[in-house]
């Protein structure tokens, strides 16, 4: 049975344990951990506590829970850098993972404000709206919403666009560079449209990254939300003095525009 100290929640205690047999590759990911009556028995704690404890670890995206079958140990996040311009492609060989895509939607649209706003295009204005499954390993990661003027997408057609990316279309057989991209990132939740093609039910978490990317001339080439599973990714930020021995006598850090965006209510 397991010992707990004194002074700490059980619930914590009962998490922590279950962490570190994670962590120390006790459990393999997919592994089924013992069902809740089962880590009851092993603590000797109510259900209640170990059902804290479990979604403890699985707002942690530790842990996966499947309706009827029990509880799983999740694959790692995948890390994403912020301060290179790349696309999905580099990102997931950077990971160590094969990527591909499956395009689910592609098709005119009209620009709604939100789009025309990141266009640089009048509201109503035609787009091209590109919907396509971002997977690693062939497993879901990411689905990515995506809307072009029709200059740009033109050079889309005839692509195969289940293996290549817009960036080494654009770049490799046209020779427009994607030199800047703007982003924004916020916590969001699944909705249908997103959830049954991430294999996700409604209502899961995902970190929504929304970038508008430029070429010469701050034409801004496409706009995209790309909607992340939030157990598979995290985000890592390195950063490095600038007022150290041997820096330029800059104070601070060189990533200066990481910083919170704030909504209001209305």
């Amino acid at each position: 049975m397991l010992t707990f100290r004194p002074g700490a929640p059980r619930h914590e205690q009962l998490s922590d344990w279950l962490r570190d047999r994670i962590r120390a590759g006790q459990m393999a990911v997919h592994d089924q951990l013992p069902s809740e009556a089962e880590l009851g028995e092993l603590s000797g704690v109510s259900r209640i506590t170990v059902r804290r404890a479990l979604a403890t670890l699985e707002n942690e995206g530790r842990i996966y829970r499947r309706q009827g079958l029990g509880s799983f140990v999740a694959p790692p996040p995948l890390p994403q850098g912020l301060v290179r311009l790349t696309d999905f492609a580099q990102d997931m060989e950077r990971a160590g993972l094969t990527a591909s895509s499956r395009v689910l939607h592609q098709a005119p649209e009209a620009a709604a404000p939100a789009v025309a706003e990141a266009l640089g295009i009048e509201v109503g204005a035609p787009t091209v709206r590109l919907d396509r499954l971002r997977l690693g390993d062939g497993a879901p990661v990411a689905l990515d919403r995506t809307w072009l003027p029709p200059f740009y997408a033109q050079f889309l057609e005839g692509h195969d666009l289940t293996a290549e990316t817009i960036y080494r279309v654009l770049e490799r057989d046209f020779q427009i560079p994607v030199l800047r991209g703007h982003y924004r990132i916020e916590a969001g939740l699944a909705g249908a449209a997103e959830a049954e093609p991430l294999g996700i039910p409604e209502g899961a978490p995902l970190l929504v990254v929304e970038r508008t990317s430029y070429t010469a001339g701050e034409r801004a080439v496409y706009t995209q939300r790309r909607y992340y599973r939030a157990d598979r990714v995290a985000f890592d930020l390195e950063l490095a003095r600038t007022d150290a021995p041997g820096g330029d006598g800059e104070e601070g850090m060189p990533l200066r525009e990481f910083e919170p965006v704030f909504k209001t209510t209305e």
